[in-house]
């Protein structure tokens, strides 16, 4: 594994999925797997699990860790090619990422979508320049249309918690107050399409995601309909795709509740926070025993440092084929 921006990067998912639990129960077993590795977290937005998550993965195999909040920490960096940087912006992405690709030998890179053009959102400049520039592997910690670590850390804690084999697994749209990008619904998706789970997404007409996404999910516009029998419940707000970054729909019924659980077949409920209360969900579904978000989130560790293992084996193999 050199870079880890999408599912297409990870080569064996069952393999990924049963290392990572392996790993939760040994979280020291590769602590020197990344002795004298630095890793460069850059943030473009906020964070939270990302950051620490990521952080205590890599110290876990033993690296270095440099955090930035590029803007706040760093110069506002100039993206496009060709311009004419008489603006806001004082430094160009050539040279600050082939510089951070002097001091760090992986960089994790989070970014999040303008929700303004569509187009310009689902070219990944931020992400794709860095990957051009540096020099180094990247990890995406979130891009304008995908999540994967965060889809990986989802189907790490499904296999965790599934009692059948073949699980209904529900992504349910759900109200907010603002426009959220679909960055963890189009990963989740997407990583649910190559598992071994019934997958449906429920939503209100308008909030379709990418055919290339969505995949072959059954699609179903009745939240109470997609939540029969189902093993596991994922909610998430995105803005709509078609009429692009747009709330076209705050409707409250589709907030998760406990009505809607009983529905369910003793269902866990998922969401990859943070959650607004009582508007995505309601406090007695995430106050129950039904919700593992808690425990969802401690998996973040184990799905990152599962993902840097790889990178860092594929490392050493490049600069040291012969041991090989």
């Amino acid at each position: 594994m050199h870079h880890f921006t999408s599912i297409h990067d990870a080569y064996n998912i069952p393999q990924l999925v049963n290392e990572a639990l392996l790993m939760k129960r040994a979280p020291y077993s590769d602590c020197f797997i990344g002795k004298n590795k630095t890793i460069g977290l850059l943030f473009f937005n906020s964070s939270l699990r990302t950051r620490l998550s990521t952080q205590k993965a890599a110290q876990n195999l033993g690296m270095n860790v440099m955090v930035m909040n590029v803007g706040a920490d760093s110069w506002q960096l100039e993206m496009n090619e060709g311009v004419i940087m008489n603006s806001d912006k004082a430094e160009h992405v050539s040279e600050a990422a082939a510089v951070i690709g002097q001091y760090c030998d992986i960089v994790g890179l989070r970014s999040f979508p303008s929700l303004v053009n569509r187009e310009d959102d689902y070219s990944e400049l931020v992400l794709n320049q860095f990957m051009k520039y540096t020099g180094r592997p990247i990890l995406s910690l979130e891009s304008a249309t995908r999540h994967p670590l965060q889809s990986l850390t989802d189907l790490i804690t499904i296999q965790e918690y599934k009692k059948t084999a073949r699980p209904k697994v529900v992504l349910t749209w759900a109200p907010h107050i603002k426009a959220l990008p679909q960055c963890v619904p189009n990963s989740f998706a997407e990583w649910m399409n190559h598992s071994e789970v019934d997958f449906t997404i429920a939503h209100p007409k308008g909030y379709e995601l990418a055919p290339e996404f969505s995949g072959n999910a059954q699609i179903c516009y009745d939240p109470k309909e997609a939540f029969e029998g189902a093993d596991f419940i994922y909610a998430k707000n995105w803005s709509s795709y078609q009429e692009y970054g747009k709330i076209l729909n705050s409707d409250p019924a589709w907030m998760v509740t406990m009505d809607k659980m009983k529905l369910t077949n003793d269902a866990k409920f998922m969401h990859c926070l943070p959650v607004r209360r009582n508007v995505v969900v309601e406090d007695a579904v995430l106050d129950s025993n039904h919700s593992i978000v808690i425990q969802q989130a401690g998996n973040r560790v184990w799905a990152a440092q599962t993902v840097l293992k790889e990178m860092l084996l594929s490392l050493a193999k490049k600069e040291s084929p012969y041991l090989f």
